[in-house]
């Protein structure tokens, strides 16, 4: 007994000592962005982990502090630094190349500068786009997190500005991990999406994890918790709390499996799936507990699983899964043998984040940073990765990029006019591909270097308007070199320069006809290059008849670089679709544009970029949204598009990211308005056309909030008057997607009406379409529940504030429930559709006028006869 009491102080003893290294924080970087100047340093309640201020990390940007604290926040997020001058600032910190890192950055405005204008920015990881921070979407602030090795010993963050909004964070931190967890493809990091543990009770845990992971509590009603006090064994590197350990959920109903959702925001999505699993239950010699694990329906591990007693199994994804059609599962299934049901203690799931673009080669950046120092550079855009992404590389220097696989490498450096002092840095020699160099009108002094002769790839170097002195080496006098060095006096052109001084006039001479002959010729250069470059201009957009042809030339055809012009460089991002991130423009000096941008990792390609382009090339209705024109140019692919200044649908139902909520008469409108391009779609194209993707978030909205329908790359043609005859790959957006279609791979003109009702049904009662938080957990289960009881106050949105006709609500559910049935032939068509919303905004206008005053007849709709499409 003694021994065992012994045994037990001692594991509680080394257990102390691992929590208490835990919160030592080895090797962990906690930042406080914007701690007062007087406070270098404070511990974080409740962890009593250190967090630094953060002005050694980064070279930019002021400190504030919120004002208005809803969340009550602790101390650590009430300071924040905000970056009003730039376009990316960034932290620098070091760290162990190779190495896994836990990432978290934390960002709340809290209204820290009285304008009450929360920011919108983009987050970078290096070169690469790691997440857009939107605090006009969420308010209360954000935190973000990621697993993620670097690939060189500098780790930058950058905060990338992206329209008129200034970026702002509030904490930083870095936490290595365990070199055996979270195995993952190369060229991957990991987005956490959810980090769970299963208990009836309790708060998040974080004090007590190793890494300073956080764990949310997550329980349901139709599972049951079993708990031990005992401590259950880690023998691997993932280590989580033993709070969430000595918990686990179990399905009630034991013959039932275990299911956990969560629902993917784009299909292409990729997950890793780690489950912490671990026996905590005494078992009978006739009990046991052995199950299968799936995902998405399918096997996630070769053998079922048996539970060790009070050991810890972590059964982890090897390689990343897809969740067909947005739906994601984990399902916990009992084997036929088993007496007892499954259990899960803990759960973590991650978004697969690929980041194709390579950071420029080390030895470049360490070589750049270094002459920066030397010559103690500001200048306010060499932050971050200098040469990539192209939008934002830094000024006065150009890269070649030659692929993906290949680190992109300076090749030109122009500091004329820096200021610089001091005699030309060595560092530049470790430039092996630079090929120009410019460090004219400066205040260098001392020789010409001969390692500039040595650099085999240098073709061009303008050492002029400087003070340098002495002889120019012998290197430098070669074949194929530009060299130009006039407005140097004291520097001596050859060894004549040494000869009796009565030759010092003849020699000034011929260097002032030498520099003289030099200037005309860089003059004469200048001039011809800038011809070239007018008439380059003025030429009209590349075409080639070897490159892809659409189905007419109605549309402009862009080249990439007026891409980039109309974009200012893809400064303001409008959102991000499947395809790509999509870009305010303007072209012609005036007209606005949304320009959508094919992602280089977008699993929409080519394919569905053609058949964008060739609907809408050869189709033109007043709801459809129209195209502008394109770019097809070697791997960049673009689509421009009207520009919509009201956003989606989806944002006025929520009224998200400060959208105006839209009142009913108004979302009549928009339902008819969508249904004419629909129907215009299915009877008014030769051939008919079905759209495939209808949501809330394809029906955009103008100044006048006209709806058009947007992003047509997944439609496809069918034959009149019935389904296709041929199976087509299922596509869509899982709950607007057809059922019977995702059944049969038959598409019809009937799957678009299924999607349609989904969205009526959106429009009405401003309900999730997928809610995993209640029993009836589609949109079309809910409502129907609620019809069942008969008060339709219950199912229209309270935004609303009951300002409709009740029979026009009616009228308008009965006909989404009739378009969202699960029965393709018991759907009304399209037409059939218009008819009837024409008929709620007649009985909405009717009650209007018997009801309410005057005034609120402003945004009464008119039926107005030629809005009813035709073919064209």
């Amino acid at each position: 007994m003694e021994s065992s009491f012994g045994l037990l102080l001692v594991l509680i003893t080394l257990a102390f000592i691992h929590i208490v290294e835990a919160q030592d924080g080895k090797g962990f970087i906690s930042l406080d962005c914007g701690l007062p100047e007087d406070q270098t340093s404070h511990k974080m309640t409740g962890t009593e982990l250190l967090y630094s201020s953060d002005k050694d990390f980064v070279q930019s940007g002021k400190t504030g502090r919120v004002r208005e604290n809803p969340n009550n926040y602790g101390e650590t997020y009430l300071t924040l630094r905000y970056f009003p001058e730039g376009i990316r600032n960034c932290y620098n910190l070091s760290v162990e190349k190779g190495r896994k890192y836990l990432i978290r950055a934390y960002f709340v405005y809290g209204n820290y500068d009285g304008q009450d204008i929360k920011p919108v920015f983009d987050l970078y990881l290096g070169p690469n786009l790691w997440e857009t921070i939107d605090l006009q979407r969420l308010v209360n602030g954000t935190a973000t997190e990621i697993l993620h090795i670097p690939t060189s010993k500098s780790l930058q963050i950058c905060l990338v500005k992206t329209g008129n909004t200034t970026p702002a964070i509030t904490a930083l931190e870095l936490r290595p991990m365990g070199k055996e967890s979270y195995l993952i493809d190369t060229g991957s990091s990991l987005s956490l999406l959810f980090r769970r543990y299963y208990s009836a009770s309790g708060f998040q845990l974080r004090s007590t994890d190793v890494y300073d992971r956080r764990w949310d509590r997550f329980f349901i009603k139709e599972w049951t918790n079993i708990s031990t006090d005992l401590r259950v064994k880690i023998g691997n590197d993932y280590i989580p709390p033993q709070e969430a350990l000595k918990n686990a959920a179990t399905p009630t109903n034991t013959s039932a499996p275990l299911t956990i959702y969560w629902i993917s925001t784009n299909s292409s999505d990729e997950f890793y799936v780690y489950a912490h699993v671990a026996e905590i239950k005494d078992l009978k010699e006739d009990e046991i507990r052995e199950f299968n694990v799936l995902l998405n329906g399918k096997l996630y591990t070769s053998e079922p699983i048996i539970p060790k007693k009070l050991d810890l199994i972590t059964l982890q994804s090897k390689t990343s899964r897809t969740c067909q059609l947005g739906l994601c599962s984990l399902q916990l299934t009992r084997t036929e043998r088993s007496t007892l049901p499954p259990l899960l203690n803990a759960l973590e799931v991650y978004t697969a984040i690929q980041f194709p673009q390579l950071e420029t080669d080390e030895s470049d950046v360490d070589t750049i940073k270094d002459i920066s120092a030397t010559y103690a550079l500001s200048i306010i855009n060499w932050q971050g990765d200098p040469c990539v992404p192209q939008q934002l590389r830094w000024d006065r220097l150009n890269c070649s990029i030659r692929d993906m696989y290949t680190p992109p490498r300076i090749t030109s450096l122009n500091l004329s006019s820096s200021g610089l002092n001091g005699t030309i840095a060595a560092a530049i020699q470790s430039l092996t591909q630079l090929e120009t160099l410019d460090l004219s009108n400066n205040n260098l002094t001392g020789g010409v270097p001969e390692f500039l002769g040595n650099m085999k790839s240098l073709s061009f170097i303008n050492l002029s308007g400087n003070n340098l002195n002495g002889s120019i080496p012998q290197a430098l006098q070669k074949k194929g070199l530009e060299l130009f060095v006039e407005g140097n006096p004291r520097l001596c052109l050859s060894d004549s320069c040494r000869k009796p001084p009565e030759k010092k006039f003849h020699m000034a001479i011929v260097a002032s006809v030498v520099s003289a002959a030099i200037v005309i010729a860089v003059l004469v250069l200048f001039l011809v290059l800038r011809k070239k470059k007018s008439k380059g201009i003025n030429q009209p957009p590349r075409t080639s008849t070897e490159e892809v042809t659409f189905a007419n030339k109605n549309r402009r055809r862009f080249t990439y670089s007026e891409v980039l012009q109309m974009t200012n460089n893809f400064q303001r991002v409008l959102g991000k679709g499947g395809f790509g991130l999509v870009y305010h423009g303007t072209v012609n000096g005036h007209e606005q544009v949304a320009v959508k941008v094919l992602s280089q990792s977008s699993t929409q390609g080519y394919k569905e970029f053609k058949a964008e382009v060739d609907l809408l090339l050869r189709v033109h209705h007043t709801n459809l949204v129209s195209l502008v024109g394109y770019c097809y140019e070697g791997d960049h692919l673009a689509l421009i598009y009207e520009f919509l200044p009201n956003g989606d649908l989806k944002q006025h139902l929520s009224g998200k990211g400060g959208k105006s909520i839209i009142n009913w008469s108004i979302r009549l409108r928009i339902a008819l308005e969508a249904a004419l391009g629909l129907e215009y779609l299915h009877i008014g194209c030769k051939p008919p056309m079905v759209h495939r993707d209808v949501k809330t978030a394809n029906i955009l909205l103008d100044e006048n909030f006209k709806a058009k329908l947007a992003d047509f790359g997944l439609s496809r043609a069918f034959q009149g008057g019935g389904e296709s005859q041929n199976p087509t790959a299922v596509a869509g957006t899982f709950g607007y997607l057809d059922p019977e279609y995702y059944r049969t791979n038959r598409l019809a003109e009937k799957s678009d009406v299924y999607s349609f009702g989904i969205v009526l049904l959106e429009m009405i009662t401003n309900q999730p379409v997928i809610n995993q938080t209640t029993e009836n957990s589609l949109i079309t289960q809910w409502v129907g529940f609620q019809i069942n009881r008969g008060d339709i106050l219950e199912i229209m949105d309270p935004n609303l504030r009951k300002d409709y006709d009740i029979n026009s609500a009616w009228r308008a559910l009965e006909l989404a429930m009739s378009c969202a049935n699960p029965s393709s032939s018991k759907r009304p068509s399209m037409s059939q559709v218009i008819h009837e919303l024409k008929e709620c905004i007649v009985c909405e206008n009717t009650g209007i006028s018997k009801n309410r005053s005057l005034e609120s007849q402003e945004m009464n709709v008119s039926l107005d006869a030629s809005v009813v499409p035709m073919a064209r």
